[in-house]
């Protein structure tokens, strides 16, 4: 498992539960990259996120609720990219992930930020308050404008989750996009040569 961080796909900076879907992905050579690879690593994906405030410390509990939504998530729009009956329990799950915690935030206030929002719970609560907001947010994706944009990667070997900016976007990136050109002048060259 790799760390690398990856360009963001087109959508994952306007929907959180697509950047989260996204946080692992299949890379060339049968290589992955996962950015909540542990607590720590889960912990700073939530505050980079606004998730979770700066000082919170994932317990490796709360990092594997995280991963479990991920793959839930990852079942959900693979099945709505393939216009298939997504897996029960993925619908069970993020339903489940809702009804766990409030979905407003309390009005807080103190003298170096003035009025702000923010979740004042105890971790796990901080935790089950970020899956609801991720779920919110995956649910609003599937249900919404953006629903019929939602693909997946065609490049080989990459299995990430994004919203089309134009009807012919077939990549992720251009790191994809890049990689699947190469191979194809790879393979007219060869053929030419032969």
């Amino acid at each position: 498992m790799s760390t690398i961080p990856l360009p963001p796909a087109p959508g994952s900076d306007v929907y959180v539960s697509l950047a989260l879907a996204d946080s692992v992905v299949s890379l060339p050579g049968e290589h992955r990259a996962d950015e909540l690879v542990d607590p720590m690593a889960a912990t700073r994906w939530l505050v980079d996120h606004g998730l979770v405030p700066t000082g919170t410390a994932l317990l490796e509990y709360c990092q594997q609720r995280l991963t479990v939504l991920r793959g839930h998530l990852r079942e959900l729009f693979a099945a709505a990219v393939e216009g298939r009956a997504p897996e029960a329990d993925a619908v069970d799950a993020l339903n489940s992930a809702l009804r766990q915690a409030p979905s407003a935030e309390m009005l807080e206030y103190t003298p170096e930020l003035g009025f702000h929002r923010g979740a004042a719970h105890p971790l796990t609560q901080l935790v089950e308050h970020a899956l609801a907001r991720i779920s919110e947010d995956a649910a609003a994706l599937l249900t919404g404008e953006g629903a019929s944009l939602l693909d997946t990667c065609q490049a080989p070997s990459c299995d990430r989750f994004f919203v089309r900016t134009h009807a012919r976007r077939r990549w992720c990136s251009t790191r994809c996009g890049d990689r699947v050109r190469a191979a194809r002048a790879y393979e007219k060259k060869r053929a030419a040569a032969s």
